[in-house]
């Protein structure tokens, strides 16, 4: 019998919730079958989900991660008491909800030694590009979520645009928010090809705004300012500014308008991104990301 963590039977992690103190082995074969959530891949997005089902109090005997590297096994145990395996078995065919979590280009891979054991259960995606036919072609279920997440996620602040296959049910629908729920929002949309524009729009977003935090900082600097100086302002300013808009019954270019004054220090600003073209260079570059995100589709999930 594998034992939890990869450790002998005397010696198994006792915890019950996640990263509290351990109880024994025994406690996880308790828990009812349909209850168990597996991660295949237990990388960076993984870890913000299980460390957000912690927070809620998700049972640690109640997540198991398929991860093949022992330095990342050794930190989910040491972080959330979480099971562990370094590679697939029948202990998988418990799980009532499978989260993909793998690189895209890893996930043929990952998916053979599991195909026997999950095709009874719920399949949930987090990985760019893998359409559903092809996670349904690996896995045997018609039972698909994908989702598209972006980092802040990694701090609960994130948003992941959701699709469904006509096969999951309404209830299996609150399950997946309830799982995404401690990482941000999420937004249904209702066909799968909208993906890749919220794979353009959210998925990528977050590095668009860095990329015009990193211009703000260089202006700071070039205008006398120090670079930290800049960083706090800038970042203190996209906090408020986009506080503010979720807020308001008012929409961005209206609140854009009220405070641009004519012949202002705003109106200056504002008047030089036009000359640039700047709008329409972000709408390009948003484009241009919903064209890499279907090709993307094409190579890994076609």
């Amino acid at each position: 019998m594998t034992c939890i963590n990869e450790l002998p039977c005397d010696m198994g992690p006792q915890a019950v919730r996640c990263g509290e103190k351990a109880r024994p082995y025994t406690e996880w074969m308790s828990i009812p079958a349909h209850d168990i959530l597996a991660f295949i891949g237990g990388g960076n997005m993984a870890s913000a989900l299980i460390g957000g089902l912690c927070k809620t109090g998700r049972a640690a005997g109640s997540i198991l991660v398929i991860e093949p590297f022992e330095a990342q096994r050794q930190r989910l145990v040491a972080d959330f008491g979480v099971r562990t395996l370094a590679s697939a078995d029948v202990t998988l065919a418990q799980a009532s909800l499978v989260v993909w979590a793998v690189k895209p280009q890893l996930f043929a891979e990952a998916a053979r030694p599991c195909a026997a054991h999950v095709a009874g259960a719920l399949q949930l995606s987090v990985m760019a590009g893998i359409r559903s036919d092809a996670i349904a072609r690996a896995t045997g279920s018609q039972r698909i979520v994908r989702s598209m997440p972006n980092t802040p996620a990694l701090i609960g602040r994130g948003i992941a645009g959701l699709f469904a296959t006509p096969a999951v049910t309404a209830d299996e629908r609150g399950l997946v928010e309830q799982v995404l729920a401690p990482t941000g929002q999420t937004l249904w949309v209702p066909r799968e090809a909208d993906l890749d524009a919220v794979t353009a729009l959210s998925g990528s977003g977050p590095a668009y705004v860095f990329y015009f935090v990193e211009a703000m900082v260089a202006a700071a600097t070039e205008m006398g300012l120090t670079a930290e100086q800049g960083q706090r302002l800038a970042l203190a300013t996209f906090d408020g500014a986009t506080a503010l808009a979720a807020q308001s019954d008012e929409s961005p270019a209206v609140l854009r308008e009220r405070v641009t004054s004519k012949g202002g220090t705003t109106y200056a600003a504002l008047q030089s991104l036009r000359a640039d073209a700047v709008g329409q260079a972000i709408t390009k570059a948003v484009k241009a990301a919903q064209l890499r995100a279907r090709e993307l589709g094409d190579e890994f999930g076609g």
